[in-house]
């Protein structure tokens, strides 16, 4: 097998969406290994040792959240992506918390899917342990603890929403990957688009009009069309 095959684990109960998405993952060039629950996860995990994991969040035997949080704690960062359900807000934010790097809503999109799991590949070649894992992160003179999400920037606090909050939290710790307004409502908010989606729009107006607006563009990228990124380097605090 060429040296740069990459290993997928895929740890899922459902037989349909394993097979589904084994074929995908396959075609883009990856070695598949599937596992039916996070206890034959970590099993297959130490077995060969994966670039990468894919992974559902309810299972049976042990969940997703379970077999991240015994990863993280053994010392293992290989990137983990989670597939959930659109209800998981908050067994979102716990994981994410815990060492998972993304996630993605099921039923999903197999090639939006795809795409992340070759962003957080590409964020691991840079090295180290992964942002989504600090819990303080640091760009220029900007720092968030994202324990208790206390924003400084330039050695002056900013006083932010809950919201504008946790949208800079998200974005600094997916640095230079492009978001759009529905991914950013889904992963800050809960749930697919509501009636409007302005709700990105004035988050982020507001950490322009709070951090001031020369400051903010050195962080803060509108991609026309698509939505925002996080444009300088993260570091972990």
């Amino acid at each position: 097998m060429p040296e740069d095959v990459q290993w997928l684990l895929l740890v899922d109960d459902e037989v349909a969406i394993t097979s589904m998405l084994t074929t995908i993952f396959e075609r883009a060039g990856f070695k598949v290994v599937v596992a039916e629950d996070g206890a034959a996860g970590l099993a297959a995990y130490y077995a060969h040792h994966p670039d990468v994991v894919v992974c559902d969040v309810m299972m049976p035997v042990m969940d997703g959240r379970e077999m991240v949080r015994r990863l993280r704690k053994a010392g293992e960062w290989t990137p983990v992506v989670l597939l959930t359900q659109h209800g998981e807000s908050a067994d979102r934010a716990v994981a994410i918390d815990e060492g998972a790097d993304d996630y993605v809503n099921k039923p999903c999109d197999p090639q939006e899917l795809l795409s992340r799991v070759r962003a957080v590949l590409r964020r691991q070649m840079a090295g180290g342990q992964p942002l989504a894992s600090a819990s303080v992160l640091v760009a220029g003179s900007l720092r968030m603890d994202r324990v208790t999400r206390q924003v400084v920037l330039g050695g002056n606090e900013l006083v932010l929403t809950p919201r504008a909050a946790a949208l800079l939290d998200f974005l600094m710790a997916h640095p230079g990957e492009v978001y759009s307004r529905e991914r950013l409502l889904s992963a800050l908010w809960g749930y697919a688009v509501p009636a409007s989606d302005r709700a990105v729009d004035q988050r982020v107006s507001e950490l322009r009009r709070v951090m001031g607006e020369d400051e903010a563009a050195q962080y803060i990228e509108t991609v026309p069309g698509v939505g925002y990124r996080f444009c300088a380097k993260v570091v972990r605090g």
